[in-house]
């Protein structure tokens, strides 16, 4: 059994697609990233930053537990564990599917939470800030387009992991900016990923704990930095 440490956030939802595609058990533990639980102790035995998602694997290698922080590295272990599924075996589809995945983590996580920071959350309104980030956003959807006009997938002719960590990102691209169909492969792959059923259960874990509304001070002091919680 898999314990996983979560909350409804698109990195979250990679860890959830990836668990529910590969039939894993697996527990929730609820992190209210607005109330400050990710400062728990118990949180920060399993991840010293403080960030969801994080896991403990009490089958793990061995058959001894495991603790496992960072999503990338999460979704790599998990197809591990299932011997290589969602990876491609081959060496230039390994490579390339982790090319993507890493796209991901140093591109479209940062660039798309910082536009969603100074467009949606910033008390200031910073215009350089939001236009220089919408484009990045804008960017790096051309980047994505270009890819996906030369294979089905991220990763080539088969589904991956590169697929599962960036589609949550992609997903609701209405809150970008984004008008999906100027991207017209990323429409298709984005239509075909929302298909899938292990896709549909995993972005509905913790659907009912989805923000509504405007942050409260007390929830972006919290997210945002500006108050240090101590571990309790």
């Amino acid at each position: 059994m898999i314990d996983l440490w979560t909350w409804p956030t698109p990195n979250g939802h990679k860890v959830h697609i990836a668990l529910e595609e590969l039939e894993l058990a697996y527990t929730v533990i609820p992190v209210n990233i607005g109330k400050g639980e990710q400062f728990r102790a118990e949180f920060l035995a399993i991840t010293p930053n403080h960030r969801i998602p994080a896991i403990v694997d009490h089958d793990g290698p061995n058959g001894q537990p495991l603790t496992l922080f960072e999503s990338a590295a999460i979704l790599i272990y998990l197809s591990e564990k299932c011997g290589g599924r969602l990876i491609p075996a081959d060496p230039a589809g390994r490579y390339a599917c982790l090319q993507w995945m890493m796209f991901q983590m140093g591109g479209i996580g940062p660039m798309f939470g910082q536009y969603a920071h100074f467009a949606h959350y910033a008390m200031e309104k910073i215009p350089y800030a939001i236009e220089r980030y919408a484009n990045e956003v804008q960017r790096l959807h051309r980047v994505l387009d270009k890819r996906l006009a030369q294979a089905e997938w991220l990763a080539g002719s088969e589904y991956s992991m590169a697929d599962i960590i960036n589609f949550p990102w992609i997903r609701n691209s209405e809150r970008r900016g984004i008008d999906l169909t100027r991207f017209p492969n990323v429409k298709r792959w984005h239509d075909a990923m929302a298909a899938r059923p292990a896709v549909q259960r995993g972005v509905a874990v913790l659907k009912e704990k989805q923000r509504r509304g405007p942050l409260t001070d007390a929830e972006r002091d919290v997210m945002f930095g500006r108050t240090q919680y101590t571990p309790h």
